[in-house]
């Protein structure tokens, strides 16, 4: 301090600097200090849990063709209307019969391109109707039976089906578990091959990875029905967990 107030009283000018340069040489070990990374170590961890399906989802198209659209349209709603029919009496609640695409579409006719290389404009000769209807069956024991009652009733494209679970979250959950597992096992095991101690988890994140759904070929469904329903297996759904970690190493 004395040095500071000679300074001062010598030169003002140099007194003031030198406090300056005191003061910010202490905040920039300040920042310093704060800024220090912390010694991690960041891993990863994965879990799965598999799970037999107990819904299916199906896709049946009908679609009809005539001279005007109002044809069409009048020939496709009455197959339809079937099929809903059928799908009630099947045991379909309301809520899983779904429209998941509905389309009215002219054909045309190209006449062939003239020597001259002129072609004339394209014909309107008919049109095409499809209407498409997405059922979530919950008794996947009766989907074959219910793809050949479809066909019966003029359903003349389809297949896709995806087979899924109507609630995932004990699967979900025992994944999250292994993945979390996973994780700290892998960090136990680096920081032991590095001599140095684990600490405390100081971030988690986590990554769901959802299930594909297991379609089956999607087929122009033939209009005559066989003998035996249509064989389907529905196999196993797997859900995977990713969850990021981050843990400190004690000093």
């Amino acid at each position: 301090m004395k040095l500071i107030h000679v300074l001062t009283k010598l030169w003002p000018q140099a007194g003031l600097l030198f406090l300056l340069a005191l003061c910010t040489g202490a905040a920039m070990a300040q920042a310093t200090d704060v800024n220090t990374p912390y010694p991690q170590v960041r891993v990863m961890g994965e879990g799965t849990a598999s799970l037999a399906p107990d819904l299916a989802l199906l896709e049946l198209t009908v679609t009809r063709e005539a001279d005007t659209a109002s044809e069409a349209l009048s020939a496709n709603s009455t197959a339809m209307q079937e099929v809903l029919r059928a799908m009630r009496e099947e045991g379909i609640a309301e809520r899983d019969l779904q429209t998941a695409q509905f389309s009215i579409q002219p054909r045309y006719h190209h006449s062939p391109r003239k020597p001259s290389g002129e072609q004339e404009p394209p014909q309107i000769v008919g049109y095409r109707v499809s209407n498409t209807l997405s059922v979530r069956v919950r008794n996947i024991d009766r989907v074959g039976a219910i793809l050949d009652r479809s066909v019966a009733l003029g359903v003349n494209e389809g297949g896709n089906i995806q087979f899924g679970n109507d609630d995932p979250t004990a699967a979900l959950a025992q994944a999250r578990t292994e993945a979390v597992t996973d994780a700290i096992n892998r960090a136990e095991t680096l920081t032991a091959a590095a001599g140095v101690k684990l600490g405390k988890i100081l971030e988690i994140s986590e990554q769901s990875l959802q299930p594909r759904p297991m379609p089956m070929a999607r087929a122009e469904m033939m209009r005559s029905v066989a003998d035996t329903a249509v064989p389907v297996a529905g196999g196993e759904n797997t859900y995977r967990v990713q969850v990021n970690m981050v843990l400190a190493i004690e000093q």
